[in-house]
């Protein structure tokens, strides 16, 4: 049987048709837009998902020329930390509140002066934080006592989806583990922790591994996507976790750089590893239940990108981009561009950090300022991969996925700063890859992920480093923290609750 993979991202959805052997056998994709209705905030509307959902599916039987009743099974990806309240029907009571959304930095504040942060981190294996999914709770439960008050659940956007399909209210492990509600050792709903934030966890659906089956489409759901109530949908999991399954990380002792509108660095573990002395990196459970992720989100990398092109250059090219950064040197003439455009998961946590240029003159250009924005990401990705080393985890080489997989001049910078061998996927949809890796091991057309991996993984180029460029990506990177570190008093001085 066919299953169907399904990625939804922050600014776009892409989903593949997998026959039972792992050939991909067609793809479509939809876009649509987050909303930022104030400054820290950042929504989207569950109908956009739907919407989006239903052309991608839709399509992919269209061109494949698939009947309906071949399909099997159907997986999914969602973006991470995202809230989803809705009524007993099923229906959204407020729009998404999505991952890189600040609000409820008072909320996560007033926690903190009943409970030690560092406890939390060594129960939950997260950093006390805004950008956590029981943070948006908290802030709903306060601010929308309307909304709270309707709902049966506070699903994430996964979840949200696979109820839509299945009216089943279930969460993956690695996706209950970014709430600050689970026990990450114990891998259950932690009574402490629902107590200190005076929350249900149950609110977020049944935990169960992303594989197992959630339930089969209902018949409102089976007519809008064109397929029958045989069909199956996994539980799923979140985007993060998803791509580190589609770029083959199904074992201890793999690195990747997932790039995407955020940056999560993630390293694949076979027991939990707390970052207790820093905090920079936490620890989630992988999709494949059998591990851990050890990861930090990263900055808003994409999202910064396309800002920039779309704001300040006013092009619609990435590959421009490219050529204008190329031509300004390593450092970019002394232009620092801090990417904390949603607050800064690094070099430090802090909801309060926001995306600044440093040291322009009049003698700067376009090229300088795109060349530190791909440089200011590229210093975020080496602040976690010097914290995985000082952890004792290997990063001799690493896997990249997404869509800076697609821009050379990227990766070989990436390259040249850690020092490290850089290999990508061939396919930039690691995550897609990830949900139709999942999708078939449930359907059975693969016993599990290792062997579904050896099918449909697929490397692309390797990026060796140059060492004669270390010294002076090095020089910048030092200026980077010491401007993050300049910086970060002043971030909470004019912008802390």
């Amino acid at each position: 049987m066919y299953v169907i993979g399904v990625d939804l991202g922050t600014q776009s959805m892409k989903g593949f048709l997998v026959d039972a052997q792992g050939k991909f056998v067609a793809e479509a994709s939809a876009v649509y837009d987050p909303i930022y209705p104030l400054p820290a905030w950042a929504e989207e509307v569950p109908a956009d998902w739907i919407h989006a959902f239903k052309k991608i599916v839709w399509e992919l039987l269209e061109t494949s020329g698939v009947a309906p009743e071949e399909v099997g099974t159907i997986g999914l990806d969602a973006i991470n930390d995202s809230v989803v309240p809705i009524d007993k029907e099923g229906t959204p009571l407020m729009n998404a509140i999505i991952w890189c959304d600040r609000r409820a930095e008072a909320e996560t504040a007033e926690v903190a002066t009943r409970v030690d942060p560092q406890h939390v981190f060594e129960v939950t294996g997260l950093n006390l934080d805004s950008s956590h999914t029981a943070a948006k709770m908290l802030w709903i439960k306060k601010n929308r006592p309307d909304v709270f008050e309707k709902c049966a659940y506070m699903l994430n956007a996964a979840s949200f989806m696979v109820y839509w399909m299945t009216g089943e209210a279930v969460v993956d492990y690695a996706q209950a583990s970014a709430s600050m509600l689970y026990n990450v050792a114990n891998k259950c709903w932690d009574k402490e922790m629902a107590k200190v934030f005076d929350l249900d966890p149950n609110l977020l659906g049944v935990i169960k591994n992303p594989e197992e089956i959630a339930g089969t489409l209902t018949e409102y759901a089976a007519a809008e996507l064109g397929l029958t109530t045989k069909t199956k949908v996994i539980v799923s999991t979140g985007d993060e976790h998803s791509a580190c399954v589609g770029a083959g990380l199904v074992k201890p002792g793999m690195v990747c750089n997932i790039t995407g509108t955020a940056e999560p660095v993630a390293a694949v573990a076979d027991k939990p590893l707390l970052d207790t002395i820093s905090g920079l990196v936490e620890t989630h459970h992988h999709a494949d239940a059998r591990w851990w992720l050890i990861e930090n989100p990263g900055f808003l990398s994409g999202g910064a990108t396309r800002w920039f092109r779309d704001t300040l250059l006013k092009i619609d090219d990435y590959n421009v981009m490219t050529l204008l950064a190329s031509k300004s040197p390593i450092g970019s003439n002394g232009v620092i561009f801090l990417p904390c455009m949603q607050g800064a998961m690094t070099p430090t946590w802090n909801g309060n950090a926001r995306g600044t240029f440093t040291g322009l003159t009049p003698s700067h250009t376009f090229e300088d300022m795109t060349r530190a924005v791909f440089e200011g990401i590229s210093f975020g990705l080496r602040d976690n991969i010097d914290r995985f080393e000082e952890l004792g985890i290997d990063c001799s080489s690493v896997r990249m996925v997404g869509g800076a997989t697609k821009g050379p001049f990227w990766c070989q910078m990436k390259a040249d700063l850690l020092g490290k061998t850089i290999t990508t996927t061939k396919s930039a949809e690691g995550a897609a890859i990830g949900a139709a890796m999942l999708a078939s091991v449930a359907e059975g057309n693969f016993a599990t992920l290792d062997a579904a991996a050896e099918v449909m993984v697929e490397l692309g180029a390797t990026y060796v480093p140059d060492p004669a460029k270390k010294a002076a990506y090095d020089e910048a990177y030092a200026r980077y923290l010491e401007c993050y570190k300049a910086m970060e008093p002043f971030f909470n001085k004019c912008y802390g609750e």
